[in-house]
């Protein structure tokens, strides 16, 4: 009996550990995303190589946990509850690590945009404004995970369906501001650029907020509606 109880409280620390290694991934790239948009805003050279040169942390990050989370699997067997957990785990720092990967792309496109010395950067109000919101989307997915806070999530999938909108608004402006002047084409593409890496950066947000709510509920709800994922996570 003894034995058996050593094994489940060995089993709940690993479990415990791996949920705080996912936290800190979580917390690093949340630093590569208001970096590279403050590399945007500044145009911060040494930043913007920062950026590109630290997300092979992120890729790290990933192998490593991913690997826990194998071996995990191999000595505990997990089931029910603690195999949903451990499926969680190795879904959200798939979508943490391609979260990074947009915030190097915004970095990459800060760089060209100030190498050019296109300091001018249409709808750059517009841009930092959704920005902010799929940060918080983030923030609020990974204090979600930390709390299987069921409520907190729903509202992240809510808040997706903001960030598409504001995408669209930001497309149509700068389709607008290319037909009217044919010489900021490369510009105002390179700005749509960010725009759809922060519209991927609310996805996978609101990916890791379904992950949770898979995790608590049981019930993968990846492909129903805001409606019925809010209906869900009230019953």
């Amino acid at each position: 009996m003894a034995s058996s109880e050593h094994t489940s409280k060995q089993f709940d620390t690993d479990l415990e550990a791996v949920r705080t290694r996912v936290l800190h991934m979580g917390g690093f790239v949340e630093e590569q995303i208001e970096k590279a948009i403050e590399a945007l805003t500044s145009g911060n050279e040494n930043l913007i190589e920062n950026i590109i040169a630290d997300d092979h942390r992120v890729n790290a990050m990933e192998v490593s946990i991913d690997e826990i989370c194998s071996q995990i699997i191999a000595r505990r067997q997990p089931a029910a509850g603690d195999l949903r957990m451990i499926m969680t785990v190795i879904k959200t720092i798939t979508d943490l690590e391609r979260i990074g990967d947009e915030a190097e792309k915004i970095a990459r496109m800060a760089k060209l945009i100030y190498e050019a010395d296109r300091m001018h950067m249409p709808r750059f109000v517009e841009i930092r404004h959704v920005a902010n919101i799929a940060m918080e989307m983030l923030h609020k997915s990974l204090d979600a995970f930390a709390r299987l806070d069921l409520a907190a999530a729903a509202r992240v999938v809510r808040q997706d369906e903001k960030v598409d909108e504001e995408f669209r608004s930001i497309m149509r402006q700068l389709i607008t501001f290319m037909m009217e002047d044919p010489r900021k084409i490369s510009t105002a593409l390179e700005i749509l650029f960010v725009a759809k890496a922060i519209e991927r950066i609310g996805d996978h947000a609101k990916n890791m907020a379904e992950y949770v709510i898979y995790m608590v509920k049981g019930k993968d709800v990846r492909h129903v509606s805001v409606e019925e994922i809010e209906r869900e996570v009230r019953e």
